[in-house]
């Protein structure tokens, strides 16, 4: 399994911004989709994910601004991401756990947020 992400880029506060990530290989073993992100001076944390039953789960400091989705026909999930803060800031990868509990990444995104 590969996983490959795009999207992220630079935005003021307030805005939007949507990342992508496509799953290459085994996709049918994948069961949790999901969106770390790790910003400077600080440990790596889970941002969202989303089951293979299209179960969201997401962090306390984004609950209502983004939002997890995946299309399982293109094998892809994506991070709509609203009401952007600075405090958003912060290299964001994509990460994807199978039936074995086995733990794939994809390359990290940067998304920047001025204010």
């Amino acid at each position: 399994v590969q996983l490959q992400a795009s999207g992220g880029g630079l935005v003021q506060g307030g805005e939007s911004l949507g990342l992508s990530c496509r799953v290459y290989g085994s996709r049918r073993s994948i069961t949790i989709m999901a969106w770390y992100r790790q910003a400077p001076g600080k440990q790596r944390e889970l941002v969202a994910r989303i089951t293979e039953d299209d179960s969201p789960d997401y962090a306390d400091s984004v609950k209502g601004r983004f939002t997890v989705s995946r299309n399982s026909a293109a094998n892809i999930f994506s991070l709509q991401m609203n009401s952007l803060k600075p405090e958003d800031t912060a290299v964001y990868y994509c990460a994807a756990q199978d039936r074995w509990n086995k733990n794939y990444w994809g390359q990290g995104t940067l998304v920047t947020v001025s204010s």
